[in-house]
């Protein structure tokens, strides 16, 4: 049988059959990369999969086959009076008995001679009062000593910044605003000066820094702590910063990220570029298990600890779901099985199961649909095309099916690496906002603040309380005791008012 196409004039040509298969394989090429490209601009940024059977439709998003339940059914007749629709009230959020309260009476405008209060009507409203700077007014009288023996006057309390007009309150809020709400230094300028308060970007650039420096050694005890895991997530993402070397022109650099699950702690780490070297110079005597997307960097690095290698279910998940244009039918079938795997992981959270148990409830049940998946994946990699998305999608789950697998083996490992990728996000948020950094220090001096905050957020640390805090104590801390002062061990000794 001949293999016939059309060239660009309309007129046929008859191909080898190596020739067909190439054109073949460039067809779908292209159609995999105009998919992507609607996808890019029109499409739901959700990875959120439903399978298209009457089943689906039915059952529950995470249906798992744990205990089968034969149903019984028993025909009920009865009637009702149908209820008139009322009109539903709108009920008000109850507003957080925490929050202040400022009374105000209001009394009738004519009140008769002889009556009696019998009880009053309460209504609470709740109002907001702009943020606004005050000055602290520290005063230290001075007194002289019998037969002028000198002078006594009180120590000025220790000052984040020595000799410097900025409190603890205010240098907090600065990084809080800067890299937790995303407002640029200029945009915080603009609001002070709505206050009557002129600051200049190098002041607060130069408060940065001052801040920075004295936050140092905590950050070096919370590097210390994340290195000590003995189970590590890491992902990379790429930040824009001024060189001057490069005049005119950004260096794209990267912000590496490590969270240790177990202990609940997040480190950056600021470096040049994205070869293995920045995870090398890391974990250069990390022991343990490190759960990465499959990038080769991770894998090629030359540390001197043991460590053991997962990979990342969502990242393999998104290559079938980008893969339904081409394949639904069999990209469905690998993402209906890998739900099956999520539902399991979700029921485990919802019961909030210790590692043991999960470790049990995993071996139960998601091992033998791993099993599924590793013989599915094996019979149909041979069966597509390999420059289809489809064929992509099975070349990339095979080549790291024995790291993705890994995650029931340990109750204490995550299926993917999302995690991370929450913690992340503020750096991708914030990167739209203020561009990038300054310098390469400045790059690295962010990726402290960073830290900080997300360590803060995994552990339901409100940032703004902890930061203003650990500034007015941190010039007076022993050494020996940093650790009271990281995110999850504090403890607020001067709660706001």
């Amino acid at each position: 049988m001949q293999n016939v196409a059309t060239d660009i004039k309309g007129q046929q040509v008859i191909l080898t059959k190596r020739e067909y298969e190439k054109l073949l394989s460039e067809n779908e090429y292209l159609k995999q990369q105009l998919n992507e490209l609607k996808r890019l601009i029109f499409g739901s940024k959700s990875e959120r999969f439903v399978p298209n059977t009457p089943d689906a439709q039915q059952g529950s998003l995470f249906d798992t086959e744990e205990k089968p339940i034969e149903e019984q059914t028993e025909e009920i007749a009865y009637t009702r009076k149908k209820a008139e629709k009322q009109k539903q009230k709108a009920i008000r959020a109850k507003i957080p008995a925490h929050l202040p309260r400022v009374e105000e009476l209001v009394e009738p405008e004519v009140i008769e001679d002889g009556s009696k209060k019998i009880g009053e009507e309460i209504t609470e409203v709740l109002e907001y009062t702009p943020g606004n700077m005050h000055v602290r007014k520290i005063i230290r009288p001075k007194y002289a000593k019998p037969n002028n023996d000198g002078v006594i006057i009180a120590e000025l309390p220790t000052l984040p910044i020595p000799k410097g007009n900025a409190g603890p309150s205010l240098l907090a809020y600065i990084m809080v605003s800067k890299f937790v709400d995303h407002l640029p230094y200029y945009r915080q300028i603009q609001i002070f000066k709505r206050q009557g308060v002129e600051l200049s970007d190098s002041t607060l650039n130069g408060w940065f820094n001052a801040t920075a420096d004295l936050l140092e050694p905590l950050y070096g005890k919370l590097e210390k702590l994340v290195l000590e895991s003995a189970y590590i997530q890491a992902d990379e993402s790429p930040i824009g910063v001024q060189d001057s070397h490069k005049k005119g022109a950004l260096h794209s650099g990267y912000q590496w990220v490590y969270r240790s699950p177990v202990e609940r702690l997040v480190l950056f780490k600021y470096h040049r570029g994205r070869d293995r070297k920045a995870p090398e110079k890391v974990l250069k005597y990390f022991s343990g298990t490190l759960q990465t997307d499959g990038y080769q960097a991770y894998q090629n690095m030359k540390t001197h600890g043991e460590v053991t290698h997962l990979a990342c279910m969502a990242h393999a998940r998104r290559y079938f779901e980008k893969a339904l244009d081409n394949d639904e039918k069999r990209a469905s079938h690998v993402l209906s099985l890998m739900q099956k795997l999520y539902g399991m992981e979700q029921k485990a959270r919802e019961r909030k199961l210790a590692p043991e148990t999960r470790w049990r409830y995993r071996q139960l049940y998601a091992k033998p649909v791993l099993v599924e998946i590793e013989e599915w994946l094996g019979k149909n990699i041979h069966e597509t095309l390999p420059k289809s998305a489809i064929g992509k999608a099975i070349a990339y789950t095979v080549n790291l099916w024995p790291k993705l697998k890994a995650y029931v083996n340990d109750g204490k490992y995550e299926i993917d690496n999302n995690l991370i990728e929450n913690a992340i996000r503020p750096l991708a948020l914030g990167r739209k906002n203020y561009l990038f950094a300054g310098s390469h220090n400045a790059a690295q001096r962010a990726a402290m603040f960073y830290s900080f905050f997300a360590t803060c957020k995994i552990n339901n640390v409100e940032p703004l309380a902890w930061l203003t805090d650990v500034l007015n104590r941190i010039p007076d801390h022993m050494a020996s005791k940093l650790n009271e002062l990281l995110p999850q061990n504090w403890k607020n000794q001067n709660p706001p008012q």
